[in-house]
């Protein structure tokens, strides 16, 4: 078998812009194999962390084999409080959207939307000044909500407990 090629730090801000591309245009399993390639020159590279778990939730739902624990063991090695919490409700998000979309009943998804709002409480606590993307995620996840009346209706019969393992049946 072949060997993986490295690549040179000089190379890393140009990867990380295909990376991103690569996720623009749908294709996050590209964008994952490059953060890959940038973390195995600079393991601690935090754009490309960020990067990577992106690229994990843009991949959540249809059979794709990635869970929320992929996007947490990233997620573990973020610096950044506010980042750790901002990038955790994210994760809660993607995923019960992943979920609804799949067609899980709404049962599943409940404990993920009540973690992502908490989430992003705690990450607008700790925002910088003048970064408010906690607070619209809080209002994305609001919104949707409001369009998925099950769900909301399952929260409040249910306690909300959720799903607790990584990869729901």
């Amino acid at each position: 078998m072949q060997q993986l090629k490295p690549i040179s730090s000089e190379a890393i801000p140009r990867a990380l812009s295909k990376a991103e591309r690569y996720r623009l245009l749908n294709e996050p399993q590209e964008a994952e194999s490059i953060c890959l390639d940038i973390l195995a020159t600079q393991p601690d590279h935090q754009q490309a962390l960020v990067m990577l778990l992106l690229a994990d939730t843009d991949q959540f739902g249809s059979g794709s084999g990635k869970g929320p624990g992929d996007a947490r063991a990233v997620l573990g090695r973020l610096r950044d409080e506010y980042e750790r919490q901002y990038y955790a409700g994210l994760i809660c998000e993607r995923w019960v959207k992943a979920q609804i979309r799949d067609g899980a009943h709404p049962s599943h998804a409940t404990g993920w939307v009540l973690e992502a709002l908490d989430d992003y409480e705690k990450a607008q606590a700790l925002s910088p000044p003048g970064n408010d993307d906690a607070v619209l995620r809080w209002n994305a996840c609001i919104r949707f909500l409001e369009h998925h009346p099950g769900l909301t209706a399952e929260m409040e019969t249910s306690g909300a407990e959720g799903f607790t393992d990584d990869r729901p049946a």
